[in-house]
């Protein structure tokens, strides 16, 4: 139900469920995804936290609530979450988790977990075009410009097999990176791309800045 959008289905789903037994930890985890759905954040909270507390095991649940928690910007939250997620070896979206981990390292200042988190990610699942991303600016910022071309162009591909649209974020990786190499071909296909359609995005604004510091 939840999955086709039927938010009064599933709800009625899960209540059912918790009048035959009223420790089902799905149901609960259930009724957290319609509150934060429903912007019930409090309610979303208190759900997703007595889903887990009846099962300690549900990895879909912790991942669910860890995804909510990175969304609030309560990264560290977030990380203990994925940590015990990507502990899990029978879970499937286990490459996921811990491209998780490292997104909610990196606003913390864990680069090195970050690296270690995303590098994981990469070696479970090679298609995780966001892992691949941020492995080219963890690279790039650590001057290592071999590697983090070498990343950046795995997400090229990963992006192009997959027709995504490309983030301010990686227009803005790409110019850096590629520059950096000479590529002034797609430097100037990415400036415009990014100046055309994210005009207002931070990563325009830094880009130019880093123009007129030149």
């Amino acid at each position: 139900y939840f999955d086709n959008n039927d938010m009064s289905g599933a709800r009625r789903h899960a209540n059912n469920a918790l009048d035959v037994d009223d420790k089902v930890s799905d149901a609960y985890q259930v009724l957290a995804l319609i509150a934060e759905r429903e912007g019930d954040r409090d309610l979303a909270d208190s759900n997703f936290r007595r889903a887990i507390s009846l099962d300690r095991d549900n990895s879909r649940a912790r991942n669910n609530y860890a995804a909510m928690l990175f969304s609030q910007e309560r990264y560290r939250e977030s990380y203990e979450q994925l940590e015990m997620v990507a502990s899990d070896t029978s879970y499937e979206g286990r490459a996921l988790a811990f491209e998780g981990l490292g997104r909610s390292a990196l606003p913390m200042g864990q680069l090195v977990d970050a690296r270690s988190s995303f590098q994981r990610a990469l070696q479970l699942d090679g298609n995780l075009f966001i892992a691949a991303l941020e492995l080219s600016l963890l690279e790039f910022g650590q001057k290592d410009y071999i590697t983090a071309r070498r990343h950046y162009q795995s997400y090229l591909t990963i992006i192009e097999f997959l027709q995504l649209p490309h983030t301010p974020r990686a227009l803005l990786a790409g110019i850096q990176i590629e520059g950096y190499f000479g590529n002034e071909e797609l430097v100037e296909n990415f400036t415009l791309v990014l100046s055309t359609l994210y005009p207002n995005a931070p990563e325009y604004q830094q880009l130019q800045r880093l123009s007129d510091a030149n």
